[in-house]
């Protein structure tokens, strides 16, 4: 398996993956799945900023992970909102663990410090949700820092999200500048 750069020529295959967690699950709070120019315009918008990257092997698509501006304002630029999405079937496999390892690095060698994720949580696990996201992040070293109870509604159901962080590196007073669409992919295992 290989670690790569997303292309906007991944499009179709990546949202074959993520379609059906917003069909099918309450992972994504998306009801209805973008069509392929959405899809396409979001790629194109991310990459030029931040990294998003793709687990390839055989070929084959496995899935893919992507950070964006955790907020717009200029002081949040040293943080990010990052997002995974494993191909159905696939899940267990070091898919994920392999993809944020990367992520976490390609990051980290931007200057970003902060990593934090929004992740929908069930008061109890149910036929559109669990807590296996929430358990993926804390083994990835994310600790919660808040949770926002019943925002979001699916499948006749009000889910929970909560915040989870994880620092890679020092806060130095002042920062040194992000340096934002200057990534690369980097190899999770080093």
């Amino acid at each position: 398996m290989r670690i790569e750069r997303v292309t906007v020529e991944d499009a179709s295959e990546l949202l074959s993956i993520y379609a059906p967690y917003v069909l099918n699950t309450a992972v994504s709070f998306e009801y209805e799945v973008p069509a392929l120019e959405e899809f396409q315009r979001r790629i194109i918008d991310i990459s030029s900023k931040y990294p998003y990257i793709k687990a390839v092997d055989n070929g084959e698509i496995l899935g893919y992970a992507y950070a964006t501006a955790f907020r717009a304002r200029k002081a949040y630029g040293w943080s990010v909102e990052t997002t995974v999405y494993v191909k159905q079937g696939r899940h267990g496999t070091g898919i994920g663990k392999a993809l944020y390892g990367s992520l976490e690095k390609s990051l980290k060698n931007m200057g970003i410090l902060n990593m934090n994720a929004c992740i929908a949580v069930p008061e109890k696990d149910d036929d559109y949700l669990t807590d296996a996201s929430y358990r993926f992040h804390e083994k990835m070293g994310f600790t919660t820092v808040g949770r926002f109870h019943k925002v979001g509604y699916k499948f006749n159901t009000w889910y929970d999200v909560i915040w989870m962080e994880k620092m890679l590196g020092e806060h130095s007073n002042p920062p040194p500048d992000a340096q934002f669409g200057k990534w690369t992919v980097a190899d999770p295992q080093t």
